[in-house]
């Protein structure tokens, strides 16, 4: 199973792809240039991008999860900033690379000051999404228009850890809904400007359970919201969906439920996104409240979730990130466990067309941009120096000021080291080459098959 760039996600294909960490997140509320979170230019992508887009390319992907810096290449209303964008295209199309386009990821140009809650910003991504559609038509071809709905509502609407910084299950629905509206207004200005390209509706998996009877309330409301981004995408949240009263009474418009009823935009492809030690949660009491402690789900959580999703939606899967912190025994010890398990899913039928390690070298961790401070919304277990082990949030990473090396999360396959002068190099680990030669078996196979 394998796909060139032309054919990716074709019925009866199979893409090993890559992703580059492409958060983007500009403040427009009067925060200074270090709450800025920019992965492209904190792992020094923005000027290594050929390098970084040929290094992708030499580890056999097929195709390449790629964030498109919405809040820099949209710098005001009707004004694009094309040029790295067009670079990049360029490069990739050189390379026999297929680009999945992230339009949005996390952050929205400057001038939304309300960024997700802000009365424009539906109209605003359709505005963008259609622009890019016409000027790569034929060149980019498969296009997210916002990257994990139900991870983008809980930093910006629940938690308040980026803007519009709303929390409470009200600033969840107030961000919510309109990213649905925003997603489904850019799909089919999509389709409008590039008739031939496919939706890539790319979500993070939900995996939650209880400790005891106690929290198997919040267990099962957590695990309805975590469906609720994709049921509003393709217009399944009516009267008769168990969260419709509970979205009205948290402060959803009956006109945006309404129209996205009306005007659904189902996607070609759904991509899931699941990290084996981060995405299973238990809901478990630290310190008399209800707290999600994170545990290892392995591959049979990747089966459930992949299983779930194709039973519930029926539209073909794609795996869109998934990966494992660690050193390099531990990384391809789960590339290898994850690719069998997928494998697995296809030959007994699931239609899954595409696994992507998600991100190619590794990030600087997002409380980079919060002082250190931890930014997560689950806790971790942590063994302490007498034997004990301890539940709790995780502990702040460091001080920005002090440099980079004690915010990089080892979760890619090449690694990246500071150097003296705050530079980072590019190192491939072990686990670099176990992909690159999975995906040439795959590529062989499919040749041989004609």
């Amino acid at each position: 199973m394998s796909a060139g760039a032309g054919e990716l996600f074709a019925p009866g294909t199979f893409a090993w792809m890559l992703g580059i960490e492409d958060t983007c997140v500009y403040p427009a509320d009067g925060a200074d240039a270090r709450t800025v979170l920019d992965e492209h230019a904190l792992t020094e992508h923005d000027i290594r991008q050929t390098s970084d887009l040929r290094l992708a390319a030499e580890l056999g992907a097929r195709a390449l999860r790629y964030g498109v810096s919405w809040p820099l290449a949209h710098p005001a209303p009707g004004v694009f900033a094309w040029e790295a964008l067009d670079a990049a295209v360029a490069e990739t199309e050189r390379l026999g690379l297929s680009i999945v386009a992230d339009l949005v990821h996390y952050g929205t140009p400057v001038w939304l000051p309300g960024s997700f809650a802000d009365p424009r910003y539906p109209e605003a991504i359709a505005e963008f999404a259609g622009a890019f559609a016409a000027r790569y038509a034929g060149r980019v071809e498969h296009i997210t228009p916002l990257n994990e709905p139900i991870t983008t509502a809980s930093f910006c609407g629940l938690r308040g850890v980026w803007p519009p910084r709303l929390t409470g299950w009200e600033g969840w629905v107030r961000v919510v809904v309109p990213i649905a509206e925003g997603m489904a207004r850019a799909s089919h200005a999509i389709r409008e400007a590039a008739p031939d390209t496919q939706i890539v509706h790319v979500e993070a998996s939900t995996r939650i359970d209880a400790a005891h009877e106690g929290f198997a309330a919040e267990a099962e409301l957590l695990r309805q919201v975590g469906w609720l981004p994709t049921d509003l995408l393709l217009g399944r949240v009516d009267e008769a969906h168990p969260l419709h009263p509970w979205l009205l009474a948290h402060g959803a418009e009956p006109d945006a439920l309404a129209r996205l009823r009306e005007r659904p935009a189902p996607p070609d492809v759904i991509g899931v996104n699941y990290y084996p030690d981060l995405t299973p949660r238990r809901i478990v009491d630290v310190d008399g409240r209800p707290v999600q402690l994170a545990y290892d789900g392995g591959a049979a959580g990747l089966r459930k979730v992949l299983t779930a999703f194709a039973e519930r939606y029926g539209l073909p899967l794609a795996v869109t990130e998934t990966s494992i912190e660690g050193d390099d025994e531990a990384r391809t010890r789960w590339l290898a466990a994850s690719a069998a398990e997928v494998r697995a899913l296809v030959e007994e039928g699931l239609d899954v067309r595409g696994y992507t390690w998600w991100p190619l070298f590794d990030f600087v961790d997002w409380s980079w941009a919060a002082g250190g401070a931890n930014v997560e919304e689950f806790a971790v277990s942590r063994r302490e120096a007498d034997g004990t082990v301890r539940v709790g949030m995780a502990p702040p990473l460091g001080d920005p000021r002090e440099g980079k090396t004690a915010f990089l999360r080892r979760m890619g396959l090449v690694r990246l080291d500071e150097t003296a002068d705050g530079s980072l190099e590019r190192r491939r680990t072990a686990a670099a080459d176990v992909f690159r030669r999975i995906a040439a078996e795959q590529t062989a196979l499919e040749e041989a098959a004609g």
